[in-house]
This record gives structure tokens, C-alpha cells and sequence, in this order.
């Protein structure tokens, strides 16, 4: 379980092919890997990840071929986004984060608003409708909050976000511009609600 609130940035300095998936060496210095051990769970660009190898600075995992399909940014030598798994009794700043990426959105915009960011992404139609103002969303690790949703017949949303300056100087989110894949989890709870909805229905 994760928090959506990125702890450092690191970067996959090697990738190795695993028969249909990958293994992955990250450069985690700005993590920090004193407190963490092989197994551990580590979230890289919101993808929650086994720690697999690991020695002072860096650290390897092994990436499915199920994931690489669901995701962006694991494929690919560059800087990504880390957060150690949350632990009994730790503050949660963002919202609770399962580490499980629901699929992929494209950046549409991504430009200066005032003094922070605005962020504009096409979010695919089987995840759109998890998606509500003022609502919360993981981007690529990332806890945000929703500005504003605008439905698209048939294509699904555009999901707008405001990213304050201290997002853009902690994060990958300020290397985005139009076109580029992110990775999107939904709020559990707006999943649970929708199940039990479904269900209602159904009966």
C-alpha cells in the first residue's frame, strides 16, 4: 500500500530481458535503501514492484509482461518516480494508493497556469467513469486531485489537474508534454462503490 507521494527520483540505468519480461536496475540514491530489503514492495512510476537485488544505491526488479503491457515508462532507460511501501501508523498525505495501475491516459496538456501547471490528460472510457471533480487520482505515482472532468462520447474523459509548483520540482510529472502515456490508477474507493453498484443492480 502507497500514498501517491513520491519520496525520490530515481533512474533505470540497465534493462534485461526475462522471457517475455524485463528486469529492471534503478539508481535509487535519492530513495534511500538503508531500511529496505530484498522483497520489499517499492511503487516505480506507480507500478508497485518486488525488490528483487539490491546494494547501496540501486536496486533491480522484475517487470511482467502483463505489466509492461498495462503500463508507460517501465520499458525504457529514465527517470521515474519511487515511493517506499506505507507502513502501520504512517501519516497518509495523499489518499491510499494499491500500487496497481489501472491503465494508461495521454497527455493532451501540459503548459503554465499563474504560478503552477495545468495538466490535461485523455483518460481512456472503461476508466473515465472513476473519475469525479474534486475526486482523487494516482498519475504515474502520483496522488492528485481532480479539477475537472469533461466527458468525450465514446473516447472517454479529459481529466484537468493543477500541479503546484512542489509537484513539478519533486517529481517526473514536469518532463510530461502533449502526447506522452502516463500511468493511472483510480481511487479504490470510487472502484468498491462502482462494484456495489454494479451488483445493486444486478439483483
Amino acid at each position: 500500500m502507497f500514498a501517491g507521494i513520491v519520496q525520490g527520483i530515481g533512474t533505470i540505468t540497465a534493462i534485461e530481458p526475462l522471457g517475455f519480461g524485463r528486469r529492471l536496475t534503478i539508481d535509487a540514491a535519492a530513495l534511500g535503501l538503508d531500511d529496505v530489503a530484498v522483497g520489499d514492495s517499492i511503487a516505480v512510476n506507480g507500478a508497485c514492484l518486488t525488490v528483487t537485488q539490491k546494494n547501496a544505491r540501486a536496486f533491480s526488479v522484475d517487470v511482467s509482461a502483463e505489466t509492461l503491457d498495462k503500463t508507460a515508462g517501465l520499458d525504457a532507460r529514465g527517470d521515474v518516480n519511487l515511493e517506499k511501501s506505507m507502513r502501520l501508523g504512517d501519516r497518509v498525505d495523499g489518499h491510499l494508493v494499491s500500487g496497481h495501475i489501472d491503465g494508461t491516459g495521454i497527455v493532451r496538456t501540459m503548459e503554465p497556469f499563474g504560478e503552477s501547471w495545468l495538466l490535461i490528460i485523455d483518460v481512456p472510457e472503461d476508466l473515465a467513469r472513476f473519475l469525479a471533480v474534486k475526486g482523487s487520482v494516482t498519475v504515474s505515482g502520483v496522488s492528485l486531485t481532480v479539477n475537472r472532468v469533461e466527458d468525450v462520447r465514446g473516447e472517454g474523459c479529459r481529466c484537468s489537474i493543477n500541479l503546484i509548483p512542489h509537484t513539478i520540482a519533486v517529481t517526473t510529472l514536469r518532463n510530461l508534454k502533449a502526447g506522452d502515456r502516463v500511468n493511472l490508477e483510480v481511487d479504490m474507493i470510487a472502484r468498491y462503490v462502482e462494484r456495489m453498484l454494479a451488483r445493486g443492480a444486478g439483483d
